[in-house]
């Protein structure tokens, strides 16, 4: 009897800058990058590089990349409202906060 064992390899890499081995062309890119985020301001570019064997389609990678950034924006939206709450317990119990409080 034949024995079957499935292969796969997936690689997922998210870079925010410029390697050190980056070729003159990345560089450029990232330069152009840079500008256009400081242009368009508060916004953030980062490049996803990935590769998945067997090969899947750009659909599919998108629906996974769609339903990562939704998790994204659920956890950063956990983090403001933590932030907000805290910012207003600092407000009105100052002394809870302070380094030397003793109970």
């Amino acid at each position: 009897m034949k024995v079957y064992k499935p292969e796969w390899h997936c690689t997922f890499r998210v870079n925010e800058g410029v390697e050190e081995s980056a070729s003159w062309k990345e560089r450029i890119a990232w330069r152009l990058r840079a500008m256009a985020d400081k242009l368009e301001g508060g916004g953030r570019t980062i490049r996803i590089d990935y590769s998945v064997f067997p090969r899947v389609s750009r659909e599919e990678v998108d629906g996974c990349l769609g339903k990562g950034f939704e998790v994204t924006q659920r956890l950063l939206t956990q983090l403001a409202h933590h932030a907000a709450c805290e910012d207003v317990m600092r407000d009105a119990k100052a002394e809870l906060f302070e380094e030397n409080y003793q109970h």
